[in-house]
């Protein structure tokens, strides 16, 4: 038995959360599971060893926090569940969350393969389509890459599609199955979803932030050269919001400086616990005070605000950084000795 959780198979998490909840609670729900997953789960049952008490309240926690990413998703879209799962858990772990619900639900719903494909290879597959067809396959879709999809239509069609939308209802599984097959044929003639996305600018950042701080900036003022634009995404990415919990002390006062405390308050109203006190405890009592208050008054914000307050603080802190006035640690040669 592995010594913590993220080492082990849905099947054997499964398993645990089964035996914690014991066969009154457990028997009704695995009877409404498929064949082939009971016998799996049932198999690994049979064998588990004795589970440790950590590990199991590792699953349970896992269990509960992924029926909530489930609910908020439902209630308000998966913006909405990674805010509020991000201000109890912190984004990484939010995003780790939001991707295993959104795996599980692509698994089972329909349009699997429509749901991966990119939103502007499926708007020029469907976009000749009969209205009530594209509804249709938009009400499956991610509510982003749906969005991104409706917004690609022509004005005329776009508020008739929005129309049927709002109005559908229930529809045959018949009626969705042969559209999900048709719309299927057209998708491999123009991508393969079973190709793995590999790359990209978030990749090559993941690589940078282990590098030493030479080799970075040999990197990015060739790209300043070439590609101005993607060297200014990289630099984006390269540091977050959340990761002010991984700077010093004496660099964080120095930020604080730096930042309107209107912009401080929306940017935290978005953010961790975690990060809120870290903020909090580099302030004197009053000005902690202070803003706390703001907090507590400033009633709901636009996602988009936060993130663009957010945003706004990230920068200040790139500046400061490449000014050698704070110190961002990086991997290899940058590393801090006390």
């Amino acid at each position: 038995m592995p010594k913590d959780s993220s080492k082990l198979s849905g099947v054997q998490k499964a398993a645990i959360l089964f035996i914690s909840l014991g066969p009154e609670a457990s028997a009704p729900i695995l009877k409404k599971l498929p064949e082939t997953e009971i016998q799996k789960i049932t198999f690994e049952i049979a064998n588990m060893p004795k589970v440790k008490r950590e590990i199991k309240e590792e699953v349970l926690k896992e269990f509960v926090n992924l029926n909530k990413a489930k609910d908020y998703i439902i209630e308000g879209g998966f913006e909405y569940a990674k805010t509020l799962l991000a201000k109890a858990l912190g984004t990484q772990k939010a995003i780790e969350i939001i991707d295993k619900v959104s795996e599980i639900t692509q698994q089972y719903r329909p349009f699997g393969i429509a749901r991966k494909a990119d939103a502007s290879q499926l708007l020029n597959v469907i976009i000749n389509e009969h209205p009530q067809t594209i509804s249709l396959i938009l009400c499956y879709l991610q509510p982003d890459k749906a969005a991104q999809i409706l917004s690609g239509l022509p004005e005329d069609l776009q508020a008739d599609v929005a129309k049927r939308i709002a109005t559908m209802s229930n529809t045959s599984p018949m009626f969705i199955e042969e559209v999900e097959d048709i719309l299927e044929k057209k998708l491999s003639n123009v991508i393969r979803p079973d190709f793995q996305q590999i790359g990209g600018v978030q990749t090559l950042v993941e690589i940078i932030n282990n590098v030493d701080r030479g080799t970075e900036k040999s990197i990015l003022d060739e790209l300043d050269r070439e590609q101005p634009e993607l060297a200014e995404k990289i630099r984006e990415s390269m540091f977050v919001f959340e990761d002010i919990i991984t700077l010093d002390n004496a660099s964080i006062q120095r930020i604080l400086r730096e930042v309107d405390q209107k912009d401080l308050a929306l940017a935290l109203k978005g953010a961790s616990e975690e990060v809120q006190n870290i903020i909090f405890n580099n302030m004197s009592k009053r000005a902690a005070q202070s803003l706390k208050e703001d907090l507590e008054f400033m009633g709901p914000v636009r996602l988009m605000d936060v993130e663009k307050a957010q945003q706004g603080i990230v920068a200040v802190i790139r500046r400061l950084d490449e000014a050698g006035e704070i110190i961002v640690s990086r991997g290899g040669d940058d590393a801090i000795i006390l």
